[in-house]
């Protein structure tokens, strides 16, 4: 399952982060914008336990399918958690730390996307079943 595409684990990622109730959920596709990564995903939470939260669940249900993070940094704080997974990488925030770096205006030129549609087939959760 580690074959997944660069944009089934941003949506994979997204549901993990709309299952842990994360706020404000924005995947910016950065191909044409950065050569760091093909996807940002940008989230929040209500608080640095909710942030870490977040973190945790992507990290928890991305492990079992050979996704492994290449490294995170701000976990112990909780304000901004930064996770790369290669071709996306991850931002949880708290609401005032997302404020104040404010990246989706920092890369307005890259688009915003909806990856919804992405995840219909993709690495069943919470003994949902495929397809």
């Amino acid at each position: 399952m580690g074959g997944l595409s660069a944009e089934e684990k941003a949506a994979l990622m997204s549901r993990i982060a709309t299952d842990r109730k994360a706020l404000d959920i924005v995947v910016l596709d950065m191909r044409d914008a950065s050569s760091i990564t093909d996807y940002f995903l940008i989230c929040s939470g209500g608080s640095e336990r909710q942030v870490r939260a977040i973190a945790d669940a992507i990290d928890e249900e991305l492990g079992p399918l050979g996704l492994a993070s290449l490294g995170v940094e701000g976990y112990r704080q909780g304000h901004w958690i930064l996770m790369d997974y290669g071709d996306v990488i991850v931002h949880v925030f708290s609401q005032e730390t997302r404020e104040y770096y404010d990246l989706e205006r920092l890369w307005a030129n890259a688009p915003k996307i909806d990856l919804s549609g992405e995840i219909a087939g993709v690495a069943p959760h919470h003994g949902a079943s495929v397809g």
